[in-house]
């Protein structure tokens, strides 16, 4: 690991599995700063949209060449992705974003960058990471390596509820959960999981249990004599 870099927790997991949310609460309760890879995929997703191009002719070069318009900008215990210095939270998360960020992610060059930006973020401060090859490729020796699962009805289930701010139906959850196994077979070589990784199951968790277990990990690891 780099001298620069004091202490990362890695999270990775396959989609919808609260790698961000929970990330982002962990970080919060260890005063550490939240680095979200995810956002960093979809900001060259938007980027790319505003361009008008049909994603059917999207290239790692085209997208890499919007690549200036995305920023992090570090907060307290996070950063924050913007376009053209501008939050855009809201288009991030949106259907058109969603729907085409598998293949930005897909494309190794992509994720060359990607894994870059993420590294610098993590270059001057204590960090959690989620994301993809987070344990593998992007901090191979962080000292915790958590890989969240969940089973995908529940993980659509949770979805659902922060995207409509009510209890879903069964057949919403139904339909969001066929939506979830697509996208693992689409991602299966992209989310792996670290040899020395913690695999959490959050099925039957809720998230304050899921951030408790992370954290009690992280100080067991943060506080262990040099060389054990």
């Amino acid at each position: 690991m780099s001298p620069a870099i004091r202490t990362v927790i890695a999270i990775d997991g396959p989609a919808a599995s609260g790698k961000s949310s929970t990330a982002q609460w962990v970080a919060e309760r260890l005063s550490y700063r939240h680095v979200d890879s995810g956002s960093l995929y979809r900001g060259l997703t938007a980027a790319m949209l505003r361009t008008g191009m049909p994603p059917a002719q999207w290239t790692a070069a085209r997208l890499l060449a919007e690549g200036g318009h995305v920023s992090l900008r570090p907060e307290s215990t996070s950063f924050r992705l913007e376009l053209d210095a501008q939050p855009c939270e809201e288009e991030l998360r949106g259907a058109a974003v969603t729907a085409n960020v598998s293949l930005v992610a897909r494309m190794p060059d992509v994720r060359e960058w990607v894994n870059g930006k993420v590294r610098e973020a993590g270059a001057e401060h204590d960090v959690v990471v989620d994301g993809r090859d987070i344990g593998t490729a992007v901090f191979p020796d962080a000292p915790l390596k958590i890989f969240l699962i969940a089973d995908p009805w529940e993980r659509a289930r949770r979805r659902l509820i922060q995207r409509l701010g009510r209890r879903p139906q069964d057949d919403e959850i139904a339909e969001e959960t066929e939506q979830i196994v697509r996208r693992d077979a689409k991602d299966a070589n992209q989310t792996v999981q670290a040899a020395d990784a913690i695999l959490l199951d959050t099925t039957f968790l809720t998230q304050e249990e899921q951030v408790e277990r992370i954290v009690a990990l992280a100080r067991a690891v943060t506080h262990r004599p040099h060389g054990t």
